[in-house]
């Protein structure tokens, strides 16, 4: 559990939870919000994780609060 960072994960939650839902990103925004608090609880209840590849879900996570971000720019 050492080289997961859930920190950053409430991070991530945080924001993708302010995406506005007018958003064109927030459904793949509600998604990948929705895996990563399984992930958590899978985390803080002492579990395995049934999907190994966290750091890709937080990747795209973050990608997706930029477009979000460049959405509300433009």
């Amino acid at each position: 559990m050492n080289d997961i960072p859930l920190e950053r994960i409430h991070l991530l939650l945080d924001r993708l939870e302010r995406i506005p839902a007018d958003s064109r990103v927030a459904h793949q925004a509600s998604g990948i919000r929705g895996t990563l608090l399984r992930v958590l609880a899978a985390l803080e209840s002492g579990s395995q994780i049934q999907n190994p590849r966290y750091h890709q879900l937080l990747e795209l996570g973050f990608h997706i609060l930029d477009r979000a971000a460049r959405e509300r720019i433009n």
